[in-house]
């Protein structure tokens, strides 16, 4: 349901928001201006650094702009021009395939005589984000597809094909230690529930006793070192969870007390051997044979040991969401591994020879793309697709033109919707609730270590539509103080009244 403030969303018009408003006070930008002035002017910031960029929608007028030219570290706001470029290069209503090929199809009796592969192709819309929480749903979509296929058995082995993306799973200058989290999880052309698992721990029935582990979805795949204690009622205590790079083995310390419960989350390492495992279980749970055992290949697979798919029989195949249901699954919880296999997706289609990696080659596009929305060389310096990169570089004055020109795209109400809403969901969920911006602004926030950023749409009480960047580096406040500060530079241009 769209918000009510929300009227019509014509292309190429500012008619994005509705212009209804009380009648308010006139105020002038200068007031705006200095409002905003003695916020970020506070000896607090000093030694942080502040970049801001409004501009009005209506009349092209700066409202306000400090440092908006200076390259500062964006977050998760790279989300936006990902977003953008998914919109604009792949078409919002494009679906992935998902392929299964055998050497022949299935015989009389419904086995297939050899390996059945299931071929990835960037699809990571298979996954309980997408089908309300359902942490089953994914991998039946998947199992329905081979037995309408009519198989009943597999002779081989399953194998998971990964090679239609060339490169290392993992954006540029990623952090060794964001790995094993759920935001850090390896992107891969087959891409299941998010590659992690949810975890749920639950105190034994007396002090002493380990605490015991639940997973969603339900798996196998990660073997658990349970070091854990439960201890007496009334102690704090917590379940710390340690995956070491390139293993498996997940190593659970700490403790809950008698009738504690806790809840968190580890990435898995090997992505399509996690993809292909959970399937195997699948298949076999639903009654489907698979004599041999799971196995995966990847792009320096295909290197050695070339696999011509145009020789081998699809058998089945299975398409997922589109992509613009994709981008909005990507933007509204900031999902980083959403984020970047976009980036890869675009690299895979505009990749100049089969050789380039496709990293390297969606951030070529990006540039072109860039070039397009009128942004010039040197004011966007992406690593790769997320945000989560300390590498990521861009200022508000390319955000703000970024978003302006979204306004004119025809994937724009798309777009629009994409974007968190304050106070509804998404990123913004908790944010602005009871303010002039809940349910008025449409952003994308960001934020990593000293970072927090924020940048979108907002209507003033004047009616006025104002695009805006806000974001804040190195400041080393405590905890939640520098979004909080972030937020009321935005609150302060939803209850402006000036126009």
């Amino acid at each position: 349901m769209k918000p009510h403030y929300f009227a019509t969303l014509t292309i190429g018009a500012l008619s994005l928001f509705s212009t209804s408003c009380k009648t308010v006070p006139s105020q002038s930008a200068n007031t705006l201006s200095e409002q905003i002035t003695g916020l970020i002017d506070q000896p607090k910031f000093a030694q942080a650094q502040w970049g801001i960029k409004v501009v009005s929608l209506d009349t092209g007028k700066v409202l306000f702009d400090r440092n908006s030219d200076k390259l500062m570290k964006p977050a998760s706001n790279t989300k936006m021009y990902t977003g953008s470029l998914a919109l604009d290069r792949l078409g919002a209503e494009t679906r992935l395939k998902t392929s299964f090929y055998a050497a022949e199809k299935p015989d009389a009796e419904g086995k297939i005589h050899g390996d059945l592969t299931v071929y990835g192709r960037g699809d990571f819309s298979f996954g309980w984000r997408f089908f309300d929480n359902d942490y089953t749903k994914a991998t039946a979509l998947l199992v329905e597809a081979v037995k309408h296929a009519g198989i009943k058995e597999v002779e081989g082995d399953l194998v998971g094909d990964e090679s239609y993306f060339r490169g290392p799973p993992y954006g540029t200058d990623w952090a060794v230690d964001d790995l094993q989290e759920y935001y850090g999880a390896l992107a891969s052309a087959l891409t299941l529930d998010e590659s992690v698992l949810d975890l749920e721990f639950t105190a034994g029935a007396k002090e002493g006793e380990a605490c015991k582990i639940g997973t969603k979805p339900e798996s196998d795949y990660l073997k658990f070192d349970n070091r854990t204690k439960t201890v007496a009622k009334g102690e704090k205590a917590s379940v710390d969870i340690y995956r070491p790079i390139g293993e498996n083995t997940v190593y659970l310390t700490g403790g809950l007390p008698v009738g504690g419960k806790s809840t968190g989350s580890v990435s898995v390492h090997d992505p399509a051997k996690f993809y292909v495992t959970q399937l195997k279980r699948g298949l076999e749970k639903a009654g489907v044979k698979v004599g041999g055992k799971s196995r995966t290949r990847n792009w320096l697979d295909q290197d050695a040991a070339p696999v011509d798919y145009a020789k081998r029989v699809e058998v089945a195949s299975v398409e997922g969401k589109t992509i613009g249901e994709m981008v909005k699954g990507m933007m509204k919880p900031s999902q980083n591994l959403y984020a970047h296999t976009l980036l890869l997706q675009v690299g895979k289609k505009t990749a100049k020879s089969a050789d380039e990696e496709s990293a390297a080659a969606g951030l070529k596009e990006m540039r072109k793309f860039l070039g397009e929305v009128g942004i010039k060389k040197g004011r966007v310096i992406l690593e790769e697709g997320s945000g989560l990169s300390r590498g990521c570089l861009l200022t508000p004055a390319s955000s703000v033109a970024l978003l302006t020109f979204m306004t004119k795209h025809k994937a724009f109400p798309i777009f629009y919707d994409a974007l968190p809403i304050a106070g509804v969901d998404g990123s913004l969920k908790k944010r602005f609730k009871g303010t002039a911006a809940e349910k008025n602004v449409h952003a994308k926030t960001g934020s990593i270590e000293f970072v927090n950023t924020i940048s979108g749409y907002v209507t003033n009480k004047a009616g006025e539509k104002l695009v805006f960047s806000v974001m804040l580096n190195n400041f080393s406040g405590k905890g939640e103080e520098g979004r909080v500060e972030s937020d009321k530079v935005v609150q302060m241009l939803a209850e402006w009244g000036g126009k």
